[in-house]
């Protein structure tokens, strides 16, 4: 009598493992390096002439961008929904107090409208965060790095869900790690793009419980008495621009020397004490602080990764005439 054979139950499972990886890495998979080189062949030279521009005029703009990739890409996808403008039935995100300090979203549009007159509705403007962030790199003397496009833009904001996506300022080390890896930066990459701070400034509303009633002990005295004169009351007025920057020694490159400050405890947050102490991160921050192009390496590796979290591909999103609004607006 003839015999049948089951496969294992362990095989299915397998298989529907494997299924399973391949949808969710799906969208990655579309991407691809020059995505636009017959659609719209000048299109990244454009966004970089753009970005030149802004940067030669608005230098501050350069920072802008790197911002934009991270608060666009760690909420539910790197879609451009952190641009859509509160309009209609549409939250911003920009609303949220996760944006505080954000600015420069008005030349995004410049950017934009650029593009647009060279090849209508064809760039998004998802790969336009991406690739002014890649360019804003380069300017600001961090390494050049290759990105991948192919992005479609979302057709909806989530501003509901931007405060628990987007790690705080007081959020605990593992809260953080644990963010990053819920998107598929490891460790090592979590540290390395914490390296943005090196060209970011934080505003004295966000550091303020370090320095009063009394100064965190974990703070360097010298640095929190100078913290203290940047920020001389415990209540600063948050639209008043009160601020202090990162990294005084070199505050527009991105480079190795926010390692060496946080290591010295002149990190601004929380959070970057405690990079500097933690012990699942703080070999990461000694090694990069002595080998700045080690950092190059993971940061242009963070980048990527977080340039591709989710991305919406295909029929997933549209192509906005306007990044402000979606185009059913």
């Amino acid at each position: 009598m003839a015999t049948t054979t089951t496969q294992p139950p362990s095989n299915i499972c397998f298989f529907l493992l494997l299924l399973l990886l391949a949808h969710f890495h799906l969208g990655i998979s579309q991407l691809e390096l020059n995505y636009y080189s017959k659609s719209c062949p000048k299109a990244e030279e454009i966004i970089k002439e753009q970005v030149t521009q802004l940067y030669n005029k608005h230098g501050n703009t350069a920072v802008s961008w790197v911002r934009n990739l991270f608060h666009d890409c760690v909420v539910k996808s790197c879609d451009a929904s952190l641009l859509l403008a509160t309009v209609s039935d549409v939250v911003s995100e920009q609303t949220s107090d996760r944006s505080f300090g954000m600015r420069n979203f008005k030349y995004v549009n410049t950017i934009k409208a650029a593009v647009e007159k060279e090849c209508p509705f064809t760039v998004s403007c998802a790969d336009i965060v991406a690739l002014s962030a890649r360019d804003a790199i380069a300017l600001l003397g961090g390494p050049s790095i290759e990105m991948k496009t192919g992005r479609k833009d979302s057709k909806e904001s989530y501003a509901m869900e931007v405060e628990d996506l987007i790690p705080n300022h007081n959020d605990s080390m593992s809260s953080v790690l644990s963010r990053f890896q819920a998107i598929g930066i490891d460790v090592e990459a979590t540290v390395a793009l914490l390296g943005a701070h090196s060209v970011g400034r934080v505003h004295c509303k966000n550091l303020v419980h370090r320095l009063y009633p009394t100064i965190d002990s974990t703070l360097d005295p010298a640095h929190a008495e100078y913290l203290r004169r940047r920020c001389p009351t415990p209540n600063p007025d948050p639209k008043a621009v009160l601020y202090s920057r990162n990294d005084l020694k070199t505050p527009m490159i991105i480079d190795n020397n926010y390692y060496k400050n946080i290591l010295q405890h002149k990190g601004l947050l929380t959070v970057d004490e405690e990079l500097a102490t933690d012990p699942r991160t703080a070999s990461y921050v000694q090694k990069m602080a002595n080998d700045n192009e080690y950092f190059n390496q993971q940061f242009s590796r963070a980048i990527i990764l977080l340039s591709e979290t989710n991305p919406l591909t295909g029929d997933e999103g549209e192509i906005r005439k306007d990044c402000r609004y979606l185009n059913a607006n």
